[in-house]
């Protein structure tokens, strides 16, 4: 029946990240350094309000943009952190994580044939999702001599009469990157000159460690031009919840809750609740962002001490060591070995496109024991295998 399947889905492989997620579940005793989900179980106010709310007969649907409630904290939020001002009645939509406002947003404004343009290495879904769509990926590499910083003259080169959308992902997964105000402006002189939106995943946004996390949408002129995604799964530790929002200009929101009504409806009521009390749990969420950050010192550290060259991450909670000197030919070669032999999952840097192969990100969302028990592997891995 595969003849039956649509030509763009039959095209694509799976995730790459998924692919090591499953064989490490089904590998007794292995430490995952893999998927980007945080170890904390989420807050217990949060929970509680959940409870609370399914204990009131909360269990119907919602409005189709979300619990206005909800969207008016959020406003408040961004405008409190940001100084950027969302209309929680028309500029905001609750989605379903921010792979769901993800995807309706490269919906919402690619025409079959729309070029977006994304830098790499990138989430595994940018591409996939813009295919889906009939828009065409447009791949702008990021290099670790430039701390894989997204440069405005390197994206000026793409861009042609064909260029709907910049897709901007910083704090970054895979390589931990963050922008400088100086870089995001440049970035933003680039839009306004060639007249093009930007989708502005900032959802690792609070897992900024030097500095403070600059909004896109907060820049001169910005606002318009600028779907930002957010939502709760990393700082809230709410992965599970499945929480996202997306704020923007009144038309394109709404052109995204179209798509979202018919293909969701809304988010859980559940969630969305939780949601309410999560955006009054900032001690918690400090607390956790002061954890990452001693871990990722620990991290970075340890991967330098076993002979791993590393670029050290200014935000999200991922590491992105270079493998150059082990010998291995590629990353997924060096991943593959790495969990057969001593039982700790990486996942190869290509699978988030083409510069990102000869490396691999590591996660430290995990607790320092297991840290430091992945690195002592990892090190014995390389002295088998280290060249000489």
């Amino acid at each position: 029946m595969s003849d039956r399947v649509a030509d763009r889905v039959k095209g694509l492989k799976g995730s790459g990240i998924r692919e090591f997620f499953d064989i490490a579940q089904q590998t007794e005793g292995a430490i995952s350094l893999g998927v980007g989900e945080p170890d904390f179980v989420t807050p217990w106010s949060i929970r509680e309000a959940c409870i609370f709310s399914l204990e009131k007969g909360y269990t119907s649907y919602t409005s189709n943009w979300g619990l206005l409630e909800l969207r008016e904290m959020i406003s408040d939020r961004v405008y409190t952190d940001d100084s950027v001002y969302y209309d929680p009645e028309g500029e905001i939509l609750i989605t379903t994580g921010v792979s769901e406002a993800f995807d309706l947003a490269v919906r919402a404004i690619a025409n079959p044939g729309d070029e977006m343009i994304i830098h790499e290495p990138s989430y595994v879904s940018y591409k996939p999702c813009t295919l889906f769509t009939g828009g065409m990926p447009v791949c702008v590499d990021t290099v670790v001599e430039d701390e894989f910083k997204l440069r405005a003259e390197k994206l000026e080169q793409k861009i042609t009469d064909k260029t709907k959308a910049i897709i901007l992902s910083y704090p970054n997964n895979p390589t931990g990157a963050a922008l400088s105000i100086k870089d995001v402006e440049e970035i933003a002189d680039v839009v306004t000159e060639h007249d093009l939106l930007v989708i502005s995943d900032e959802v690792y946004g609070k897992l900024t460690y030097d500095g403070k996390h600059t909004c896109f949408s907060s820049l001169n002129g910005m606002k318009d031009r600028t779907i930002l995604l957010n939502g709760f799964s990393k700082a809230y530790a709410m992965t599970g919840w499945r929480l996202g929002y997306a704020a923007g200009n009144k038309d394109i929101i709404e052109a995204m809750m179209k798509i979202h009504q018919y293909i969701m409806l809304c988010a859980p009521i559940t969630a969305q609740m939780a949601a309410i009390e999560a955006l009054r749990c900032g001690d918690e969420v400090e607390r956790m962002v002061s954890e990452y950050n001693r871990r990722r010192r620990l991290m970075v550290e340890g991967l330098r001490e076993i002979g791993l060259s590393c670029f050290e991450p200014k935000g999200a909670f991922y590491t992105f060591p270079s493998i150059e000197n082990t010998g291995f030919k590629t990353s997924e070669e060096f991943a593959k070995r790495l969990l057969l032999e001593e039982k700790v999952v990486v996942i190869p840097g290509s699978v988030f496109g083409a510069p990102g192969e000869g490396f691999v990100r590591c996660s430290y969302a995990v607790s320092q024991y297991e840290i430091k028990e992945a690195l002592k592997r990892m090190g014995r891995f390389l002295e088998r295998h280290r060249v000489v």
